[in-house]
């Protein structure tokens, strides 16, 4: 199950006011992940999905390596998506090309802790396109907590190698089939104000 799509930016405040010129849907602010520098504002696709706008913290910086080389970005990017899954463990051992599973933990704006496990391999697999998984245990679901919400209109993918990087969403069982193009992935949201295109 989609769990989430990653627009990783430069500009995080930038990028949030474009996707809400776009649409007339104003992201909310996710949280800080402390000690990696970066920041994110979220946008709902429903109950169960969302959108993650992922940023540089100006006000926490750090120096280097930031998550989804947002350090060497210009503009901004669909980078990755995340699926969620019922069993993180017997996944990674399926698709062992999804590397470790990690903890991470954020609070919200309003105290919340939200704790999450991922699978996280660097670099990540097949250009991104492979989803990484995520478990949220039992935290609260971010879509769940309200979010103001857009419509995901359509999602695909492009790789080169589409033959493998099929057969890995496959085992995946994530119902989405790559083609053959330029590493990438691409999105349609729509709200009340248009549409917006995500690449």
């Amino acid at each position: 199950m989609l769990d989430h799509l990653v627009l990783a930016t430069e500009d995080l405040q930038g990028s949030v006011a474009a996707f809400a010129a776009a649409t007339g849907v104003e992201p909310v602010e996710g949280g800080r992940h402390v000690g990696r520098g970066t920041r994110n504002y979220l946008v709902g696709f429903g109950a169960s999905s969302y959108l993650e706008i992922i940023g540089p913290d100006v006000e926490r910086p750090v120096q280097g390596v930031m998550p989804f080389g947002i350090e060497g970005l210009r503009g901004s990017r669909l980078v990755a998506w995340a699926v969620r899954v019922a069993d993180i463990e017997a996944a990674v051992v399926a698709v062992p090309e999804l590397g470790a599973i990690e903890p991470m933990s954020r609070r919200t704006p309003a105290g919340e802790l939200l704790s999450w496990r991922l699978t996280s391999a660097d670099p990540a697999p097949y250009d991104g396109i492979v989803p990484f998984l995520i478990d949220w245990g039992t935290s609260r679901h971010p879509a769940e907590s309200g979010l103001p919400s857009v419509e995901l209109v359509d999602f695909g993918a492009t790789h080169p190698r589409a033959g493998e990087v099929n057969a890995v969403l496959e085992a995946l069982d994530v119902g989405l089939k790559a083609v053959t193009g330029e590493p990438g992935l691409q999105a349609t949201v729509a709200g009340p104000g248009g549409s917006y295109s995500l690449r």
